[in-house]
């Protein structure tokens, strides 16, 4: 017989996905064992809960009441397991984690690795993405974020040390369109833009004592990736205005050269937001303390 919570959990991964094949993918399965999951469903309860075709799946009305009391459940017994984990006070189970995509990339990557050396029973879900995410209403336990908070956050928050971002380019593009010496002169210049989900930010900000200077750049190389705009930079196709972190690498072998050193970039503020209770599990408690000593700010 077919555990039912974890036939739940495939249906709503198939409902999410939207197929049986991108739900076996997902979940290391074989289409058939899906299918045979949500086979048990529907006999158990005498309903059809999918309409199929060949390429896709969609819900019944059975299907989508089913659906939300499922996430029910299964949020019942991930309460259940939560306070049973408390009980035992060992820091075990599944973390899930949303980090920016370059931060993620770069330096947090060490910080998972050493953490899970102290922590083998914690596994970590991590999420790389630099869209808007809040904790426990997108899923996660904890978020880190890049930017200004709201202020009606109903979740904690922590500082982090600042988002340090630097201005480079590579020595082939230098030689061939010149060093830019004030802010102003980006404006003659080839930008690699980042395009983030309100639009290009095209706006850099540039600042030197009191003196602060916006400039409006261009580029004919705008994406949404920042590892796209840092290959660009490496081949000579314009300056980027990136994560510190990300090119320290490359801007000490010289494969990128920094410039304006009189003028620097605003450092933007950085933050680590979860929700603390009314039950702070023992992984959560033990990843906020250890980000926090591993990223003062």
């Amino acid at each position: 017989m077919l555990d039912r919570l974890t036939s739940m959990k495939i249906f709503i991964k198939v409902v999410e996905l939207g197929s049986f094949a991108a739900a076996s993918q997902h979940l290391n399965l074989s289409p058939q064992m899906v299918a045979k999951h949500i086979e048990a469903l529907e006999h158990h309860l005498g309903a059809r809960l999918l309409h199929r075709t060949t390429r896709r799946q969609s819900l019944t009305e059975t299907g989508r009441l089913y659906c939300e009391q499922c996430r029910l459940v299964l949020q019942a017994a991930e309460r259940a397991d939560t306070l049973a984990a408390n009980t035992l006070g060992t820091p075990r189970g599944t973390l899930s984690v949303s980090v920016p995509v370059t931060f993620g990339r770069t330096v947090f990557l060490s910080f998972i690795h050493s953490f899970q050396k102290r922590y083998p029973e914690i596994q970590v879900h991590l999420s790389l993405t630099d869209q808007l995410v809040h904790p426990t209403m997108d899923g996660h336990e904890a978020v880190i974020r890049i930017g200004e908070l709201e202020t009606d956050l109903t979740v904690v928050s922590r500082p982090l040390t600042a988002y340090r971002r630097v201005i480079c380019a590579a020595q082939t593009y230098l030689e061939k369109h010149g060093f830019p010496g004030q802010p102003e002169d980006l404006m003659r210049h080839e930008c690699l833009v980042y395009e983030n989900s309100g639009g290009p930010v095209t706006t850099w900000h540039f600042s030197q004592g009191s003196v602060t200077r916006p400039v409006t750049v261009s580029g004919r190389i705008i994406s949404n990736d920042s590892s796209v705009l840092h290959s660009a930079a490496l081949a000579g196709d314009g300056i980027l205005l990136g994560y510190e972190q990300a090119l320290l690498t490359d801007i000490k072998s010289k494969r990128l050269v920094r410039l304006m050193p009189r003028w620097t970039v605003p450092d933007r503020p950085m933050h680590l937001l979860y929700n603390a209770g009314p039950v702070m599990t023992p992984k959560l408690r033990v990843f906020v303390t250890e980000l926090q000593e591993a990223f003062q700010p």
